[in-house]
Order: structure tokens, then sequence, then C-alpha cells
């Protein structure tokens, strides 16, 4: 039985051995509660150094006031910035409409002076034209009047001529008008074949038109004649 007993506690299936500590529990509570004031004063000292990175500490509270003053000035003078911008863009846009509005109004305003002038010619041509309707000779029923002509450099010639009747109430005068140029053609007396254009007039009509020069020729007059059938009713010359 002994045996047995002996063989249980040294082989395998011996029972587990607990091995206790035989510190009295006063003064593992003293070790404990060194390791906790130990941990207090390392965690003291963190949050001391931490003040101290900081600046929290030896007036690191007036500089946080002063730099919290110095970002609200920074954020009044942002916000005025702001204003003074959206107030400088404004303006901006205002100006750059009004140009655009005054470049508009200008090209109008060029636009219609170049109309009135062209209309003021027209109407001073007209009123020279016109001023001719009067006849120097009350007594002819038919005249030429403002007979006019003009040469270019292209070989062209441009006449305008003025044909009324002085007769008030007169019949409608049917017809032709026929332009007839006269110069020199190799130092030798030259006359050019005429142009007739239908005429058809009951007080006064104005014609006009152009006609080519022979390249040889340097035209030194120009007649209109108003011919009625065979009858020539009026004519007038010009020096050229």
């Amino acid at each position: 039985m002994r045996f047995r007993l002996l063989r249980r506690r040294l082989t395998i299936s011996a029972p587990r051995m607990a091995v206790r500590s035989a510190m009295p529990w006063p003064l593992r509570w003293a070790v404990a509660a060194i390791m906790l004031g130990f941990c207090a004063a390392i965690a003291l000292w963190a949050f001391e150094f931490g003040r101290d990175i900081a600046g929290l500490e030896n007036g690191g509270q007036a500089e946080v006031q002063q730099l919290r003053t110095q970002l609200e000035a920074l954020k009044m003078e942002m916000e005025a910035a702001r204003e003074q911008r959206d107030q400088a863009q404004s303006i901006a846009n205002t100006a750059g409409t009004l140009v655009v509005a005054e470049k508009a109004s200008s090209e109008q305003v060029n636009a219609q002076v170049k109309l009135l002038e062209a209309e003021n010619r027209r109407l001073r041509d007209d009123l020279g034209f016109f001023e001719k309707l009067i006849p120097a000779d009350s007594t002819d029923p038919v005249a030429i009047r403002g007979l006019q002509a003009e040469t270019f450099d292209n070989g062209k010639i441009r006449w305008q001529v003025l044909v009324i009747q002085s007769k008030k109430n007169a019949p409608e005068l049917v017809g032709k008008l026929e332009i007839m140029l006269t110069g020199t053609s190799n130092g030798k007396p030259w006359t050019g074949p005429a142009s007739a254009t239908p005429l058809k007039i009951t007080q006064y009509g104005r014609m006009e038109g152009s006609l080519d020069i022979p390249a040889q020729v340097t035209v030194k007059g120009l007649t209109a004649k108003v011919v009625d059938g065979s009858t020539v009713r009026a004519s007038q010359s010009i020096k050229l």
C-alpha cells in the first residue's frame, strides 16, 4: 500500500504542486500603493511637461488670448476685403456694361450721322438740280436744264439731265433723249455715236446714264437732245 502511494507521487499521475508566496498581505498592499503612487507621479509629470510644451504656463494663457484676438481681427479684415472685392467687382461689371452700351450707342450715332450726311448731300444735289426747273425762257414748251457730265479714269463718262415742260397742264411728252459726245481722236475732230434713251414725261423728268469713251478719244463736249418723232424739241451742249 505504501509502495503504491510512493509510486503515485513520483510518476506522471502524481497530483499537481502549487507554490504559494509566503509574503504577508500588508506588505502586498504596501507594494501596490507604492506602484500606484509611482504611476501617479509619472502621470503628473507628463501632464506638467505637456503644459510646459503647450505654453499654458508662464503667460501661455495671455499668448493664447492674444492669438485669438489676432485671429478675430484677421477674420474681420478678411470680411472687409471680401466686401471691398465684391463692390469692386460690381463696379467693374457696371462699368463694362456701360462701356458696351456706350460703344453700341456710339456706333448707332455714327451710322445715323452717315445716313444724315448722305441724305444731306442728296438733298443739296436735288435742290441744285430742281432749282433749274424754272426755264430760262418761258415761251419754250420743252427745255433741257441741268445738263451735267463727269469723266472717270475707267474710260466712262456719266451724264445727268433734267427735261421739263414749262407749260402748265402740258400733254404727256413721249419721245427719246439723245446724248452725243464730241472731241478729238488722234488729233482729228471726232463725234461719237448718239445714245438714245426712251423719254416719257408730263411736267418734268430727271434722267441719267453713262457712256464708254474709246481709248484714243479725248472728249471735249457733250450734247443732249429731246427728240419727238423726227422733231428735235430741245437741245443743250456743255464743254468738258
